[in-house]
């Protein structure tokens, strides 16, 4: 501590209130760099805070100074810039604030300014300057405020003799009350709003009566009943403008939501927040308290305003909520629940066991044409979004395309989860989706290895040739074994499935926010071209198959393509597909003949079978699943609570998740 006294003397040496602007703003940093020493602890920094204001008081020259210092600050740096906007984003664009917050962290900031947000993000840049500021006491904030307390005929009393620090935090409060009236007229909000609770006008009146309690702070004499009045009256009218904000989520199913849309409503409910924290600094009657509160939460907006990261999870969160309920639409079709809808979707999937043969075999013939990778895997990736398109469109099953949009629908049940009922039925339906997925898969592989098997056979009688020469036969059972990296594959695939239902559910959000179905239904060019009764089939068939369709179209171009990128940067990857290599495990066996028994790479390869299906399954559910906990904010204690419940039913009834009671 002495050489931290040292330290300090030397500080407050330099204090000199007629420097110039950047050296005022240099001693600050300075100080409050010395203020957090080695941020061993916020009860450290407080003890340096102790010892600031011991050696202060104990000079009465260096007092004066600092009044000094703090009037010339005071003088030349706009505070209502600090208290207003600080920690909010200048643009109501996302893009534009992703923009913004990556130039701050790439460009160097300068002291030499009198914008107090660009000051204070200097001085106070980190969460640990929120944490030891939380710890000061009453006593100490009082003697900072004796230390920076002024005459009554100093400059910092306006005329009506209320201290200037009040009239700028009223200001602070105008911009932001404005900002927040703003944000309501504006049409995408005021579209969306409640009409019911629209038609109270909220934010036509919000200014009438924030310029009432304007009248009333500053009022000679002044007169504490109207005050608290005219604060009821804001105070309700802002919490009104809240509510019919509030009403936008409502109607988001209908209307669908976007990032941008989700930012506005971030915003202007922090606003409303930040009005509410500077008038409790207005209407305390000891406001050094609310003015410490208000400078930590100053100093963490701060750090979230910088922060990338926090931008892209706090505005997608909602988006991946309506992202996850629109899978979660999908996904219901996908869970059996008694032994009559298990039966049909074995059926199913036989039937897209069947049609992935022909896959298979065009897979076989893009290959032989012998194109470079790129247009090699593009020709591979339209061939399967056709195929999986085909498979939709004829109300087959392919396996590996459930678990992503099941897990949401299986997490829109965890909304209410309190209750041991809740659990146990939660878990009844854990087991029809795992039981679901085992009828899928091998619907799928059973069907696919003996129909490609016979497509096999049938190209060699017709042509006399097998479908794979010796060398493509072994080559592509190698490239299936067990042995290799398989796992890693199909691991891989299962990232591409939930990327495949994330795009869905997007797309599909999109179409419903842009309203295509009613533009399809009603556009006079669109109803002329295709004439009336055409363009309302049109519109209702693309409302409920447009996810299908992303999700279909997507995946198969990944699935083609994102091996020849990776082959490009030199990566290796690959992808690996129950279905897909099963069957093309049984054309290279088909080819090759029986000795193709004797061989251990045909074994290696049938083993990789289980594997590659419990991966493609299980990575996809568990991202899926995941982002849907996060979208429904169930808590740690709900989660732990639903894993006992299910390796209890694990224990007790484990043949529930493989076959119907």
């Amino acid at each position: 501590m002495a050489a931290a006294s040292r330290d300090l003397q030397g500080l407050l040496a330099g204090l000199d209130p007629t420097a110039d602007v950047a050296q005022r703003h240099i001693w600050l940093i300075n100080i409050f760099d010395w203020l957090r020493g080695d941020r061993a602890s916020p009860q450290a920094a407080m003890g340096r805070v102790q010892l600031l204001l011991d050696a202060i008081e104990a000079r009465p020259e260096l007092r004066e100074r600092l009044r000094a210092w703090w009037r010339a600050f005071t003088q030349s740096v706009d505070l209502t810039t600090l208290l207003a906007d600080y920690g909010f984003a200048p643009r109501t664009a996302f893009a534009s604030e992703l923009g913004e917050r990556l130039r701050r962290k790439i460009l160097p900031g300068t002291p030499e300014t009198t914008d107090a947000s660009d000051l204070f993000r200097m001085v106070l840049p980190g969460v640990f300057d929120a944490g030891w500021i939380a710890l000061l006491d009453e006593t100490q904030l009082a003697r900072i405020g004796a230390l920076l307390a002024t005459s009554a005929t100093d400059a910092a009393i306006d005329d009506d003799g209320a201290p200037r620090w009040r009239h700028t935090v009223m200001d602070a409060v105008t911009y932001c009350a404005s900002q927040v009236v703003a944000t309501g007229f504006s049409p995408e909000l005021r579209l969306r709003m409640s009409p019911e609770l629209v038609a109270a006008r909220p934010f036509h009146a919000l200014m009438a009566d924030l310029d009432g309690l304007r009248e009333q702070m500053f009022a000679q004499p002044r007169d504490d009943a109207a005050l608290q009045a005219a604060f009821v009256v804001f105070r309700d009218r802002l919490d009104a403008c809240r509510a019919v904000t509030s009403s936008v989520y409502t109607h988001l199913e209908d209307n669908g939501i976007s990032v941008g849309l989700v930012f506005r409503l971030r915003q202007l409910r922090e606003r409303v927040l930040r009005i509410r924290e500077l008038l409790d600094c207005l209407m305390s009657p000891s406001p050094a308290p609310s003015v410490a509160r208000l400078i930590g939460r100053l100093v963490l907006a701060g750090g979230e305003r910088n922060s990338i990261r926090a931008l892209i999870a706090s505005n997608s969160s909602m988006l991946a909520a309506k992202v996850t309920e629109r899978s979660a639409e999908t996904g219901e079709h996908y869970i059996t629940r008694d032994r009559a809808s298990y039966a049909q979707m074995v059926k199913k999937a036989a039937g897209g066991g069947a049609l992935t043969s022909i896959t298979v075999l065009l897979k076989f013939g893009i290959y032989a044409l012998g194109l470079s990778a790129f247009w090699s895997g593009l020709a591979a990736g339209l061939m399967y979004a056709a195929s999986f398109v085909a498979i939709q469109l004829l109300h087959l099953t392919l396996a590996t395309k459930q678990p992503a949009m099941t897990a949401p629908a299986l997490a829109a049940r965890l909304r209410d989860i309190k209750s041991d009922e809740a659990v146990d039925s939660f878990v009844d339906e854990v087991a029809n989706l795992v039981r679901s997925q085992v009828a899928a898969v091998l619907g799928n592989v059973l069907v696919v290895v003996p129909a490609m098997a016979a497509v096999a056979l049938l190209i060699q009688l017709a042509t006399g040739r097998p479908l794979l020469d010796a060398a493509h036969a072994a080559a592509t059972l190698n490239s299936l074994s067990l042995a290799g990296p398989t796992a890693l594959y199909a691991a891989f695939t299962g990232i591409l499935l939930f990327s495949a239902s994330i795009i869905a559910g997007w797309t599909e959000n999109a179409f419903v926010l842009h309203r295509l179905d009613s533009a399809m239904r009603y556009n006079p060019r669109i109803g002329a071209f295709l004439g009336a009764a055409r363009a309302r089939r049109w519109a209702d068939f693309m409302r409920t198959h447009i996810s299908g369709f992303a999700s279909n179209i997507s995946l198969g171009l990944m699935l083609g393509l994102l091996p020849a990128f990776a082959g490009f940067f030199g990566l290796g990857l690959d992808v690996r597909h129950v279905t897909l290599s099963a069957g093309q495990i049984a054309a290279a066996a088909a080819s090759t003949g029986l000795s193709v028994l004797q061989q251990p790479a045909l074994w290696w390869a049938v083993a990789a079978i289980p594997v590659i299906g419990a991966l493609n399954v299980s990575v996809s559910f568990y991202f899926a699943f995941r982002l849907a906990l996060r979208a429904h904010s169930v808590s740690l204690n709900d989660r732990a609570r639903i894993r006992s419940a299910i390796w209890a039913r694990w224990r007790s009834r484990p043949v529930s998740f493989f076959l119907p009671a």
